[in-house]
C-alpha cells in the first residue's frame, strides 16, 4: 500500500508538470490582455467581477466538465490526443462513409492547428515571462525580443538531447508554481474579499446583458485561461486518468482560480496596475524570484508542448498522413520520448519568426486564440461521434450535454474570427497548409497503390513458375517490405532480373498499424507459408508503438525460420513519382505529392532495421 501510495503521488507530481505547464502559465498574460484597450473592458467592479465570473466558469465547464470528466474517458487503448480520438471515430463511424470521411477531415485539421499550436505556447509564455523585467530594470523594453529568442533558441537545439533527465524536474517545479500562484492570489484576495461573488455565475450573465457586444468579443481573450486545456486528453497515455483528474482538481484548479481571483482585486485596489497584473500582485522583494520561477515554469510549458507535437508527428506518420522522417529514441526506458528533427527545425522557425513578428505577448494572444478554440471545436465533434456511435449512450442524457459544449465552444470560435484578419490568420495558415499536406500525402500513397497493382503479378502465380523454371538460389533469408498482400513486390522482381538470384527464404513483409496504441505480443504477427521457401508475414503495430522489424521478426524463430541478423537481407522499394494527366488528384497536387515523396526521409528513420543489410530498389510510378 505504501508503495502503491508513493506512485500515485510521483504520477500526480508528473501529471502536474507535463500535463499543466501550459495552462498554468495562462495567468502571465490572460487578464493583461483581457483588459488591454483593445476589447474596450471597463475597470469597474461590475466589469471586474464579470470577468471574473467569466474566467471561473470557463474553467469550469471546459476543463473540469467536458475534459475532466467526459474527453478523458475517450481513451484509445489507454492513449488519449486527437490522433487517438480520430482513430477512435473512425471505429464509431465504420458503417456511415461520409460521416467517417468527415470526422477524419476534422481531426487531420484539428491536428494540423496543434502544430500551430506548438509554435504559438513557447513563443507568447516566454515572451510573457521576460516581459517581467521591464519592471525590474527600466529602459529595457528593447531586451524583451532578444531575451526571449536566447531563452528559446536553446531550447530548441537541446531538444536532440532527449527530457528523460530534466523531466524529473518538472512536477517538483509546477508543483511550487502553483502553490505560488495560490499564494498570490490569496494575497490579493484578503484585501479585496468582495472579488468572492464572481463564483456566482449571475455577474457572467450579467455582463453580458449590460455589454453584449462586448461580452462576445472579450471571449476571444478569456479563452486565453483555457489554453492547454487540450494537453489533459494529449497526455492521458503517459500518466492515466487518476493522476490527471487529482493534478487538477486539487492542485491545478485551486491556483489558477485563486492567482485569477487575486490578480482581480488588485485592480479593483489600483487600476494601473492593469499594465502587468500577475507581476505587480507581488510583494516587492518577491518580483525577483517570480520573473525566474515564471521563466522556468514558461520553458516547461514550452517543452511540453514541443514534444507534444513530436507524439502527435509520429501518430500521424503511422496512420499514413505524413511522410515517413527520421525518429530518435532519447531513452533507452521511456518510448514516448523521442526527438524528429525535421519536426524540431519547423517549430525553432516557426517560434523565431512569431517572436520577431509580434514583438510582445499582446501581440501573440490574439493568435493564439483561434488555433485553440479551433482544435477544441474539432475535439467535440469527434468525441460526440463516439459517444452517439459507439458508446451508444441514452440520446436523452447525451444530446443536451454534447450541444451545451458545442454551445460553449462554439461561442469561443465564434469570437476568436475576427482576430483570423490579424495574428489569427497566422495559426491557421499553418492548420490549412499542413491538412493540405496530410491529405494530398494520403490520396497519393492511395493511388500510387493502385497503380502498383495494375501492372502486379500474383504471387501464387510467381511461385508456381519459379517451380517450373528454378532461378539460383543463395542461403539466407531475404526480407521485402510490402503493403499489397497478394501481389510480387517490384523490389522482388527488380532484384531477381538484375542480379539473377533469390535467397533460400523469401519473406513478404507486411507492417500493419491498427487503430489502437499499442498491439499485445501474442498478436504480433500472422504468418502464411508458401512452396518453394515463400512466406507471408504480417507484423501488427499499434500507432503509438516504434516498430523495431528485427526484433518483431525473432519470433519467428518459433516456427522455424531463421531471421538472424548475419542472415538476413532488407530489400526497400522507392518510387519515383511521376505527375499525369490520370483522374486521381488535381494536378498541383499530383506535383506537391511527388516533390513530398521524393524529399520524404528515409525509411530506415522509422523502421527499426540493420543499415548494413538493407539494399533499397526503385520504382517510376505514373499517378
Amino acid at each position: 500500500m505504501s508503495t502503491t501510495r508513493t506512485s500515485s503521488v510521483a504520477l500526480l507530481i508528473g501529471a502536474a508538470g507535463i500535463v499543466y505547464g501550459d495552462i498554468g502559465t495562462s495567468p502571465l498574460y490572460a487578464l493583461k490582455e483581457i483588459f488591454s484597450p483593445h476589447y474596450g473592458v471597463g475597470l469597474s467592479q461590475a466589469s471586474v467581477l464579470g470577468i471574473l465570473s467569466l474566467i471561473c466558469w470557463s474553467l469550469t465547464l471546459v476543463v473540469t466538465v467536458k475534459y475532466v470528466m467526459f474527453i478523458l474517458r475517450a481513451d484509445n487503448g489507454g492513449e488519449g490526443g486527437i490522433m487517438a480520438l480520430t482513430a477512435l471515430a473512425q471505429r464509431a463511424a465504420a458503417d456511415y462513409p461520409r460521416l467517417r470521411t468527415l470526422l477524419i477531415m476534422l481531426g487531420l485539421f484539428g491536428a494540423a492547428l496543434f502544430y500551430g499550436d506548438s509554435m504559438l505556447t513557447p513563443a507568447v509564455s516566454v515572451l510573457s515571462a521576460v516581459e517581467g523585467v521591464g519592471l525590474v530594470v527600466d529602459g529595457i523594453d528593447h531586451w524583451v525580443v532578444p531575451l526571449a529568442l536566447l531563452i528559446l533558441i536553446p531550447l530548441f537545439l537541446l531538444q536532440r538531447h532527449g527530457t528523460a533527465r530534466i523531466g524529473y524536474l518538472f512536477g517538483p517545479v509546477m508543483v511550487i508554481w502553483f502553490l505560488v500562484l495560490g499564494a498570490l492570489g490569496v494575497h490579493g484576495i484578503v484585501q479585496r474579499p468582495e472579488v468572492l461573488l464572481a463564483l456566482n455565475p449571475y455577474w457572467a450573465l450579467q455582463f453580458f446583458i449590460t455589454n453584449p457586444l462586448i461580452g462576445l468579443t472579450v471571449m476571444g481573450a478569456v479563452v486565453l485561461t483555457i489554453t492547454g486545456a487540450e494537453a489533459l486528453y494529449a497526455d492521458l497515455g503517459h500518466f492515466g486518468r487518476k493522476p490527471i483528474v487529482h493534478a487538477w482538481l486539487f492542485l491545478a484548479f485551486p491556483g489558477l482560480l485563486l492567482n485569477y481571483f487575486g490578480q482581480g482585486a488588485l485592480l479593483l485596489i489600483d487600476p494601473e496596475t492593469v499594465r502587468n497584473p500577475f507581476y505587480l500582485l507581488a510583494p516587492g522583494w518577491a518580483l525577483i524570484p517570480l520573473i525566474g520561477l515564471s521563466t522556468v515554469a514558461t520553458i516547461i510549458a514550452s517543452q511540453a508542448v514541443i514534444t507534444g507535437a513530436f507524439s502527435v508527428t509520429r501518430q500521424a506518420i503511422q496512420l499514413g498522413y505524413v511522410p515517413r522522417m527520421q525518429i530518435l529514441h532519447t531513452s533507452s526506458a521511456e518510448q514516448g520520448q523521442i526527438y524528429i528533427p525535421m519536426i524540431n527545425s519547423m517549430l525553432l522557425v516557426g517560434v523565431v519568426l512569431l517572436v520577431i513578428g509580434f514583438q510582445s505577448s499582446s501581440g501573440l494572444a490574439g493568435a493564439y486564440g483561434v488555433a485553440v478554440t479551433g482544435t477544441m471545436l474539432c475535439t467535440t465533434l469527434l468525441v460526440s461521434a463516439v459517444i452517439l456511435l459507439l458508446w451508444r449512450w441514452p440520446k436523452v442524457l447525451a444530446v443536451p450535454l454534447l450541444a451545451v459544449f458545442l454551445l460553449v465552444d462554439g461561442i469561443f470560435f465564434a469570437a476568436n474570427v475576427p482576430k483570423i484578419i490579424g495574428g489569427g490568420a497566422v495559426p491557421m495558415i499553418v492548420g490549412i497548409l499542413l491538412f493540405g499536406l496530410m491529405t494530398t500525402w494520403k490520396r497519393g500513397r492511395q493511388l500510387v497503390l493502385e497503380r502498383l497493382d495494375e501492372h502486379s503479378l500474383a504471387l501464387r502465380d510467381f511461385i508456381a513458375s519459379i517451380a517450373l523454371q528454378p532461378p539460383h538460389r543463395v542461403s539466407g533469408t531475404a526480407v521485402f517490405l510490402t503493403s499489397r498482400v497478394d501481389v510480387v513486390p517490384h523490389a522482388l522482381l527488380h532484384n531477381l532480373l538484375h542480379n539473377q538470384v533469390l535467397h533460400e527464404r523469401v519473406m513478404l513483409l507486411t507492417v500493419v498499424y491498427e487503430d489502437r496504441p499499442r498491439v499485445p505480443l501474442a498478436e504480433r504477427f500472422d504468418l502464411e507459408t508458401y512452396d518453394q521457401g515463400f512466406y507471408r508475414v504480417r507484423l501488427h503495430f499499434g500507432f503509438m508503438e516504434a516498430p523495431d522489424i528485427p526484433r518483431a521478426l525473432a519470433q519467428l524463430g518459433d516456427k522455424g525460420i531463421d531471421c538472424q541478423p548475419m542472415q538476413t537481407t532488407y530489400f526497400l522499394s522507392r518510387e519515383t513519382v511521376i505527375p499525369s494527366e490520370r483522374i486521381g488528384m488535381a494536378m498541383w497536387r499530383e506535383r506537391l505529392f511527388a516533390v513530398l515523396q521524393k524529399n520524404a526521409g528515409s525509411s530506415l528513420g522509422f523502421f527499426r532495421l540493420p543499415v548494413n543489410r538493407v539494399i533499397e530498389l526503385g520504382t517510376q510510378v505514373e499517378i
